[in-house]
């Protein structure tokens, strides 16, 4: 009886250890919401793939039809680890962010598996011009936003970092990626990300008016090379500010709000 009272326990325990969270609720607030895409061009963008110089857009990774923002490599032969991505040109702050994405389409030919359904808004990047030109990800912190396959669990929203430096309750993250997210979504349907974005004091991390995530404490990492060449141009040690840019992972993957709001004068 003993035993079996002890089993039941363990049993018990183990299940309330799985019972999910709550959420916590976050509307997008009210204001002059600015467009940062025209809906018609990539006017106050710039493209930066691996191997590729400044604003070469390889094979037209990067375009424009009816209205959306779409990340193709139907004109690749291979994809060649060519990872790259788009950024806004204004260098931002504190501010709101919000985008509209979904996933479409097959990875792109010779692209690795974990970048099925896979793409990022990278937040308070460092400015294309100064990414090597074979560097596949800028020095930023990421919104990760990820499509889960037909089975098994693939959750949107967490935050990752290259070659910078967060806390998360009060603890630096030491893995690349926080798994925080619970958020699964398995169809081609549209999906809200929503970013709060205050310096390098704190960002928090939203999808579908759900918070993921919430990290504080910004700051570049002089134990990256990438980072520690900022910091030997002058680079401020806090991650107060950066660019906005979009993610090619080699998912097909469209977006159709892209918009900011400020926080203060968003400087």
């Amino acid at each position: 009886m003993r035993l079996l009272t002890q089993a039941m326990v363990i049993g018990l325990a183990a299940l309330l250890g799985c019972t999910p969270k709550a959420k916590v609720h976050v509307e997008a607030p009210a204001g002059q919401w600015v467009s940062l895409f025209n809906g018609k061009n990539l006017d106050g963008w710039t493209v930066k793939l691996a191997g590729q110089d400044v604003n070469d857009n390889y094979r037209n990774t990067f375009r424009v039809e009816k209205g959306l923002l779409k990340v193709r490599y139907d004109q690749y032969a291979g994809f060649g680890d060519r990872f790259g991505s788009l950024y806004y040109n204004q260098k931002l702050s504190h501010y709101w962010l919000r985008v509209e994405y979904r996933f479409v389409g097959d990875l792109a030919p010779g692209a690795p598996s974990w970048a099925y359904k896979n793409s990022g808004i990278q937040l308070h990047s460092q400015a294309p011009q100064t990414l090597r030109k074979d560097q596949q990800f800028p020095v930023s912190v990421e919104f990760d936003l990820v499509g889960s396959r037909s089975f098994g669990s693939h959750p949107t929203g967490d935050v990752c970092h290259y070659g910078t430096s967060i806390s998360i309750d009060g603890a630096p993250l030491k893995e690349q990626c926080s798994k925080l997210s619970d958020i699964v979504i398995r169809d081609d349907r549209w999906v809200t990300a929503l970013a709060e974005v205050d310096g390098a004091r704190s960002v928090r991390q939203i999808v579908d008016g759900n918070l993921v995530v919430q990290y504080t404490d910004l700051a570049l990492d002089p134990k990256n090379p990438d980072a520690s060449a900022l910091l030997a141009h002058g680079a401020d040690p806090k991650l107060s500010s950066g660019y906005i840019s979009l993610q090619s992972n080699g998912a097909p993957v469209e977006f159709r709000r892209i918009e900011m709001l400020p926080i203060g004068d968003g400087s």
